[in-house]
């Protein structure tokens, strides 16, 4: 082993020297060979255990991965920066030096190169992972670049070639831009096929995309077929989503035909979705079930519906119906509203669900409570104050209170509530009592 050492000291000593334009002897000494280029000996003795200077293999190793590490990183920021240029050249030098990166760096070499608009030549990148590193994590990922790839050159890609169910439906999605008549056929294979059910949603989405008859029938039929809720679930979402009035006018029959509440409540979601008010209000009126009625009223709450909504607690005769009336208002910001049933509501219970509803809507909520407060003497009222200025973080008014209030019980019960607070307004009145 000493002599193999040796003698890769001299021949890269001797090289040193052509370099250098030196006779070779003169370089032949230990301080002359520490000298020796270490990488020049590596290249010509790649199975020595010692370099010129003495260090070993293990040591030219560790360079190796810190270089492939510095280069790595340096391409993952010109990506983020999107210097595609750059990012190319770093992760092409990782690539060549055959590391532990070497098949990531081809990824992204790939990516790279895509984006500079030089496709050819990130196929054939994308084609050299594969072929080197078929085993690694990144050939997936590869692939699916590829197919985006082709895709963009307008070259076929053959949907039956692609084992991995995303990648097929990736290839779908392609086919489905070039060819749909050829898309919608393999669509519903993999909705209602059994080898990709993960999938499936996915699928369906892809579908709703499309504006071919026989795309729409696919998921209209799946939004009728209760014997599969959750894929029923995602085709009644898609409608709301993507299907425009065609969309809608499904909707409306699926919903006077469904017999179940769950399926109601979902396609009062998606008439939310698609914006479709008349509906909703139909059905918050004419519902026979309170919980649907109150889903439908919720709905209209999500929309903004403010006057639809009032008109509808005026109507309304079920206290609990009331009570989802009320969230919606204040989930509309019908600030107006809620304040006048929180000062004249006659129901006990819908009184307290205002103030409370009063608390959610925030900060500027609070003068009207704290006047609520000084003018009502129900201990009731006044706990629903406090808890509605906790709910709406307030710790500046509920202080207010709490200097004021002379009940030792009244003053108890704000503190509580402040002690649960994380504000300097609260720490500071705390303190201030602490140190009474």
């Amino acid at each position: 082993m000493r002599t193999i050492q040796e003698f890769a000291i001299r021949a890269g000593a001797a090289i040193f020297a052509l370099v250098l334009g030196m006779p070779a002897a003169a370089l032949h000494s230990g301080r002359a060979a520490a000298i020796a280029p270490r990488l020049t000996i590596l290249e010509i003795f790649g199975s020595a255990t010692v370099d010129a200077a003495g260090t070993g293999a293990e040591g030219i190793d560790d360079e190796r991965e810190q270089r492939e590490e510095e280069l790595y990183e340096s391409g993952t920021d010109a990506i983020d920066e999107e210097h595609w240029q750059e990012a190319e050249n770093k992760f092409d030098q990782v690539a060549k030096l055959h590391g532990k990166k070497a098949d990531a760096a081809l990824y992204w070499k790939g990516w790279a190169q895509n984006k500079l608009g030089q496709r050819a030549a990130a196929l054939t990148t994308l084609e050299e992972l594969k072929r080197t590193a078929p085993q690694s994590r990144w050939v997936n990922d590869a692939k699916a670049l590829e197919i985006e790839i082709r895709q963009e050159l307008k070259q076929p890609v053959s949907v039956d070639a692609q084992s991995d169910c995303e990648l097929k439906l990736l290839a779908i999605n392609g086919l489905q831009q070039m060819d749909p008549e050829k898309a919608v056929p393999m669509l519903e294979k993999m909705l209602h096929g059994s080898a990709c059910p993960k999938l499936r949603g996915q699928a369906l989405f892809v579908l709703a995309q499309s504006n071919s008859l026989q795309a729409r029938d696919i998921i209209a039929k799946a939004a009728r077929n209760n014997e599969d809720p959750d894929l029923q679930k995602k085709a009644i979402q898609d409608l709301g989503l993507f299907a425009g009035e065609w969309g809608r006018q499904q909707l409306s029959e699926i919903f006077a035909g469904a017999k179940d509440t769950e399926t109601k409540k979902r396609v009062m979601q998606a008439f939310m979705v698609s914006g479709d008010r008349e509906h909703l209000l139909a059905a918050a009126k004419g519902e026979a079930d309170p919980v649907l009625r109150a889903e439908a009223i919720q709905q209209l709450g999500v929309m903004g519906a403010r006057e639809d909504i009032w008109l509808l607690y005026e109507k309304e005769t079920s206290v609990e119906v009331k009570k989802k009336v009320l969230q919606a208002m204040w989930i509309s910001g019908d600030m107006d509203h809620v304040v006048q049933l929180a000062k004249t509501e006659k129901d006990h219970d819908l009184r307290m669900a205002a103030i409370h509803d009063l608390g959610l809507m925030g900060e500027k909520t609070g003068d009207t409570l704290l006047a609520m407060y000084a003018a009502d003497s129900d201990r009731d009222v006044k706990r629903a104050v406090i808890q509605g200025l906790f709910l709406s973080g307030n710790a500046k008014a509920l202080v207010t209170l709490a200097r004021k209030e002379k009940d030792p019980e009244m003053k108890k019960a704000i503190v509580q509530q402040l002690a649960l607070m994380q504000s300097k307004e609260a720490t500071d009145y705390l303190m201030e009592i602490l140190n009474k």
